[in-house]
């Protein structure tokens, strides 16, 4: 968070003053970033509303730009900002979707969370930061190469935003029910799943400093159990991953993280690995 130069922030002519913008300006109030508003749209010229926005900005001691722009899609054109203005943190408020649009069409913060080249923070309520929870779910099940890193940066990103905002980290992984015909007698009951879990957290708990009270290891499916601790412990940010699926794109994000997209209470900061990061990039440029 402290490295971000520069933050894109979605300004919806409706809610000008909207939540994305007031995270905005307290993510920058501490890290001195720049912020690059962007209305998307083609219909109506929001000019005089950016020049305000700025002007307010800049009076509070901001430094700021602004555009309106559209590449025939929505996420398209928040990418192609991200891209040209080489921002490093995408900050967008999500109101969910109607459900029977939803189940005809991909939503398109969905899409924006699958192909953006960079952390992407879905802003849902006006709850403080400060003082308050900030959640890391991760998937320690998965200790390949990619997943290790993965988890590095999201504890490394819910621990800075803990410190920003001088708040406390939890963490949450979620485990497998027992399976009596696994072949490692691990996985046959609960109590050495979870012990297995909570040992591959320990270097965790040791680089970060966080107590086994805040460490949250739960049998069930991650897109149940990521909601339901972050409503138990009433989190202000929850912290997710994204790893490739296989398949053409190699770029999908996991199902869990659009899933729990609408279900969380709290903002929402999604992290991919930095090869998926460059891959994108690499979708992007051959636009």
């Amino acid at each position: 968070m402290q490295a971000i130069r520069s933050i894109l922030v979605i300004i919806e002519p409706e809610l000008p003053e909207g939540l994305a913008l007031k995270r905005a300006k307290l993510i920058a109030g501490v890290t001195q970033s720049h912020l690059h508003l962007l209305i998307c749209g083609k219909k109506h010229d929001h000019s005089a509303l950016l020049s305000d926005l700025s002007s307010t900005l800049q009076q509070e001691g901001y430094s700021v730009s602004s555009q309106q722009d559209w590449h025939d899609n929505l996420h398209q054109t928040i990418i192609t900002a991200q891209q040209a203005e080489g921002c490093g943190l995408v900050i967008k408020q999500h109101r969910p979707d109607n459900p029977l649009k939803k189940a005809l069409l991909t939503p398109d913060d969905w899409k924006l969370l699958r192909y953006c080249p960079g952390p992407v923070l879905m802003v849902k309520t006006d709850t403080p930061w400060a003082g308050g929870i900030i959640l890391a779910a991760v998937d320690v099940g998965n200790a390949d190469g990619e997943h290790r890193t993965l988890h590095a940066s999201i504890i490394n990103h819910a621990y800075e935003i803990a410190g920003l905002a001088k708040a406390s980290l939890h963490v949450i992984s979620a485990h497998p029910s027992p399976m009596l015909s696994a072949a490692d007698p691990v996985f046959q009951l609960k109590e050495t799943i979870e012990a297995q879990y909570r040992e591959q957290c320990k270097a965790f708990q040791a680089e970060y400093d966080f107590s086994d009270e805040q460490l949250h290891i739960e049998e069930g499916p991650a897109d149940v159990l990521i909601p339901y601790m972050a409503h138990k412990l009433n989190a202000a940010v929850t912290v997710i991953g994204t790893v490739a699926r296989s398949g053409l794109s190699g770029a999908l994000i996991g199902n869990t993280a659009e899933v729990v997209l609408d279900t969380l209470e709290s903002d929402v900061l999604v992290l991919k690995p930095d090869a998926i990061i460059a891959h994108l990039e690499e979708l992007v440029a051959q636009r």
